[in-house]
């Protein structure tokens, strides 16, 4: 597993001397009342997205945050969990580690409300989490888990999957590409590394979700991410690469498979005040209800002309009917 080595030498690198362009997050620093977010932080978010979202964490919770960064993430999610050891974070670089531990010393100085015992630091490998099985609320990775090849990919997301809670969250963002690269892109080791030649399609990526066993697929935002083109890379085509934020949620499988929600709608339109297809699913009269891919497809089956489906636009934010 040399790519790993050359993933733990690119972080290590980036903890001694911040690299600021490693990683093209696209998104604003959260501004939220009170928290103050240190520039050694911003400059070390290292990440493609944001894995943070209030309406995961209600209620002080546990939570998991794997390949710690410059700990900007960690600090958003000490502000919902204000306890000891409520935020645990993971990494395999101990030179992240200790810049991280630093990072939250200014945090702590900037912030009445933070204390550093928030977060607790903890060297460990995403493949063997050193996290007790069923014990956290949320779990999250930005831009990491797209660096692992296929058995590495599945034996990751097992070990989410193993230490969330039932109904759990697993939350991530990471590059996806829905072009082919050829095999010297993907057997690049540090373009794996800078999260690049390892970006799956959106469905192969929702597939090594569901095939671990989590029931509910959330992708919440589609972004712009990068370009390789054949000026500066081995490829003979522009190929385009995006972002996603997705939720995975530790819900039972359904017998008919996943509820994968990739921002689909129906509305009804029919002379009835709402239509009801007998298997839990209502739609009010001229109300647009997000629903899963799956029922999208079993409601297009009844081929009715008083049922408007949108295509997904890869943003679902809650409110489904599955």
């Amino acid at each position: 597993m040399s790519y790993l080595n050359t993933t733990h030498d690119v972080y290590k690198e980036a903890a001694l001397t911040p690299d600021v362009g490693l990683c093209c997050t696209t998104n604003p620093i959260w501004e939220l009342p009170g928290l103050k977010i240190p520039k050694i932080m911003q400059e070390m978010n290292y990440g493609c997205g944001s894995t943070v979202n209030a309406r995961d964490l209600t209620n002080s919770p546990k939570v998991l945050y794997v390949g710690v960064g410059g700990g900007m993430e960690l600090l958003q999610f000490s502000y919902f969990s204000r306890q000891k050891s409520g935020v645990i974070g993971i990494d395999v670089v101990n030179e992240m580690l200790e810049a991280s531990r630093k990072n939250f010393e200014e945090a702590e100085a900037q912030n009445d409300w933070f204390k550093s015992e928030f977060v607790d630091l903890r060297y460990g490998d995403a493949l063997n989490l050193p996290v007790e099985d069923n014990s956290i609320d949320v779990a999250a990775q930005n831009c990491l888990f797209n660096i692992f090849k296929a058995d590495d990919l599945r034996k990751a997301i097992e070990e989410m999957y193993r230490v969330l809670k039932p109904h759990g969250r697993l939350v991530m963002s990471d590059p996806t590409c829905e072009q082919p690269m050829n095999d010297t892109l993907r057997n690049d080791e540090r373009l794996r590394a800078l999260c690049l030649s390892g970006s799956l399609p959106i469905a192969e990526y929702v597939k090594a979700l569901t095939d671990v066993g989590f029931g509910t697929i959330e992708i919440r935002a589609r972004k712009p991410y990068r370009i390789l083109d054949p000026k500066h890379y081995d490829t003979d085509e522009l190929i385009y690469i995006e972002s996603i934020e997705v939720a995975a949620i530790k819900d039972p499988m359904p017998k008919d498979g996943p509820c994968v929600f990739t921002g689909k709608a129906a509305i009804y339109y029919g002379d009835e005040d709402y239509f009801d297809d007998k298997k839990g699913h209502v739609l009010l009269k001229n109300q647009p209800i997000a629903i899963c891919d799956k029922t999208a497809g079993a409601i297009a089956d009844l081929n009715r002309d008083d049922i408007f489906i949108s295509e997904s636009t890869y943003h679902y934010d809650g409110g489904g009917c599955c």
